[in-house]
């Protein structure tokens, strides 16, 4: 059984984030508490399923509504500062560790899809590069947005609006019939009053310099990976992944493509596939 939560978050800037927390009903230990970071333009509830799947393998889970997305604070699609997703993701894991983490006694597991897996394998990187402590036990990556296959025209407007209009939102320019195979997953989504399309200019930027950023750190990853990929993706570039695995050692960084599947690898028709790929590795490790 499972109790679930939904309570606000003060960041570190006095905003507030919607978090939503699936705990393990009474005095069960959890295996490992998994910290879900979303993508662009949906929110934490829409990982449901995935929680409670979770939950029934004895891992407690949280997930937040990033900035701008969701019942959190901010225009949608617009970021206050160019850092501030990743100041959140920090705020929010500090406060997981501390209270869910029980302070170090159970292991932390960051799970990021899409935008989300950008935010937490860029927070991961930078934490690398700085020489300090990974910010959690494993990372799991589903989709991540590490190559957002920019044209020269879009990667000119990204050096440039920015400075001048960073908060201007236009349509993001996703396809939702792309997102899965399963028509029901994207009448869902199509139907949800709480997904947005809206994207920033200074969003857009954060999203395009982060995966380089990634990759630069790629050979020498040091924390615990599980990255999962779509090879028929057209939201993002499965190209990023691709070279993201082939930088980063193997000991430390398993990486499998779905080749046949969409970009929401959790809500595919197949997903059982991915789901049992992705137990295994945890059964490995927690």
């Amino acid at each position: 059984m499972n109790h679930i939560t939904q309570s606000p978050f003060v960041t570190h800037d006095g905003d507030h984030l919607a978090v939503i927390d699936w705990s393990l009903w009474g005095r069960q230990r959890p295996r490992a508490v998994v910290l879900v970071v979303h993508g662009l333009g949906e929110h934490a509830w829409r990982y449901n399923a995935l929680a409670l799947q979770l939950n029934e393998w004895g891992f407690s889970v949280r997930a937040y509504d990033q900035r701008g997305h969701g019942d959190s604070s901010g225009k949608h699609g617009c970021l206050p500062a160019n850092d501030t997703l990743l100041r959140d993701l920090a705020d929010v894991l500090e406060d997981t560790r501390n209270t869910l983490g029980r302070r170090g006694e159970v292991p932390l597991i960051l799970l990021g899809h899409s935008m989300g897996g950008l935010v937490a394998a860029l927070h991961t990187a930078r934490q690398q590069a700085a020489g300090q402590t990974p910010p959690a036990d494993a990372l799991v990556l589903s989709s991540p947005a590490l190559d957002p296959g920019l044209n020269r025209w879009q990667s000119t407007l990204l050096s440039v609006l920015p400075g001048v209009l960073p908060h201007l939102t236009v349509a993001n320019g996703l396809n939702p019939q792309l997102l899965s195979h399963d028509p029901d997953v994207v009448q869902a989504y199509l139907s949800d009053p709480t997904v947005h399309d809206r994207v920033s200019p200074r969003l857009g930027r954060f999203i395009a310099n982060g995966g380089p950023q990634v990759l630069e750190q790629a050979a020498e990853w040091s924390m615990p990976t599980l990255l999962m990929y779509a090879g028929s993706d057209g939201l993002v570039n499965p190209a990023g992944s691709r070279r993201f695995a082939a930088a980063a050692p193997p000991d430390m960084v398993q990486a499998h493509c779905f080749e046949e599947m969409y970009h929401e690898l959790f809500n595919e028709v197949e997903r059982q596939e991915v789901l049992n790929h992705m137990r295994s590795w945890l059964n490995e490790r927690f």
